[in-house]
């Protein structure tokens, strides 16, 4: 994360808070954790609806090619999925993002409880035990921008049939 928050995590000590101060401090850890489990669900189901989206503008393609007489109609399937893959790059960052301050969050969290599962796991990774580890966001940033390639050699594909006077695909 860059830069630091105004006001430090922890609020209050054990001394100064008045209640169950452990009981509630692992209560907030662990609906945390929940928040976090759930952001990872809501990207997941963003990246399962966008790779759809895009795998049916890919699919046009092959369509228009037994459909269409005029390569031309193509370029509004190419522009959308252009910007269909700029969106998902920015969602997959923007997700890539959040869950990196919220497991900040929890890290910090965890300095406070007895046991630091997320922080320990975190460790073995980079000390090499996870050596095939590759965080899934990394991955995933991969998807959109090999779609945004498809798109623009396809849009690339486009000017140059129009350009030459090509009738179709397959001519």
């Amino acid at each position: 994360m860059t830069g630091t928050p105004d006001e430090p995590l922890m609020r209050q000590t054990e001394g100064s808070y008045d209640g169950p101060f452990k009981a509630h401090l692992l209560e907030q850890y662990k609906l945390y954790v929940e928040s976090a489990d759930n952001a990872s669900a809501r990207r997941v189901s963003s990246n399962r609806y966008l790779l759809t989206i895009n795998a049916a503008l890919t699919a046009v393609y092959g369509l228009q090619s037994f459909a269409v007489e005029h390569v031309l109609l193509a370029a509004p399937v190419a522009v959308a999925g252009i910007l269909l893959s700029v969106l998902s790059y920015s969602i997959v960052r923007s997700f890539r993002s959040l869950n990196s301050a919220k497991f900040e969050i929890i890290l910090e969290l965890e300095s406070h409880l007895p046991v630091r599962l997320y922080g320990y796991e975190r460790d073995l990774l980079r000390r090499g035990r996870g050596r095939w580890y590759c965080p899934v966001t990394h991955i995933e940033q991969w998807t959109p921008l090999l779609f945004l390639a498809l798109h623009l050699a396809a849009l690339g594909f486009i000017v140059y049939a129009a350009a030459c006077g090509l009738p179709s695909w397959a001519g």
